[in-house]
């Protein structure tokens, strides 16, 4: 598990931001996220082109804005940037570790979630960040490892409220953090808060966009 605290900033929908000893991490910054997503960030991480969780412009602007800032996705996103920035976006998979940033980043999972069986699926990867924060993307991924804070997708076209409890049971997370809530209403926020709060084994939360918490 990581030793350094992390600082963890909630974007809109499934964008997140840690930060580390003036370091910055951003995972998913997606069309439905703010316009400065991208902006500061060090490493940039894309778990999938689903244009939620990726905005070619959102990503071009944090790239030309810091130089040195780097990209880690799967091929499919790589290829619309690679050209654009050469050396600086780097294709992973399944399996794969990298340092990036002083960030210790490893690859989990190859497939979206199934939305519809006459839907082709598509890639999809998670990113365990530091041994410690995991954002799985669309997808129900459950690493070889332990994780202390999984970033929960808690309501999607993908999923049901019974899958998610069971996801958070099957990681084992000491807490579980929302992502992917952007289409929640907060009619029914009350609802799931409630429901994986009680069954999932795990302490649950949510930030508003703009939220912070220490990990």
């Amino acid at each position: 598990m990581n030793a350094t605290p992390l600082t963890l900033t909630k974007k809109t929908h499934s964008c997140i931001r840690i930060e580390k000893e003036g370091r910055v991490l951003v995972i998913d910054p997606g069309g439905f996220s703010e316009d400065d997503a991208a902006l500061g960030a060090d490493v940039l991480l894309v778990t999938h082109e689903h244009p939620d969780h990726f905005d070619e412009a959102r990503l071009r602007a944090g790239l030309e804005t810091n130089p040195a800032a780097e990209v880690w996705t799967l091929r499919s996103v790589a290829e619309q940037l690679s050209a654009a920035f050469p050396g600086r976006v780097h294709t992973v998979g399944h399996g794969d570790a990298f340092t990036a940033g002083g960030f210790d980043v490893t690859v989990h999972g190859e497939l979206h979630a199934v939305i519809h069986p006459d839907i082709p699926r598509i890639t999809n990867v998670g990113f365990l960040v530091d041994g410690s924060v995991f954002h799985p993307g669309d997808a129900l991924t459950v690493p070889e490892r332990p994780v202390e804070t999984l970033l929960l997708p808690v309501m999607a076209p993908w999923s049901k409220i019974s899958e998610v409890i069971d996801y958070v049971r099957e990681v084992g997370p000491r807490r579980a953090i929302d992502v992917h809530d952007a289409l929640l209403t907060d009619l029914a926020r009350p609802i799931y808060d409630q429901q994986i709060g009680a069954l999932a084994g795990a302490e649950h939360g949510r930030l508003a966009p703009g939220g912070v918490t220490e990990l």
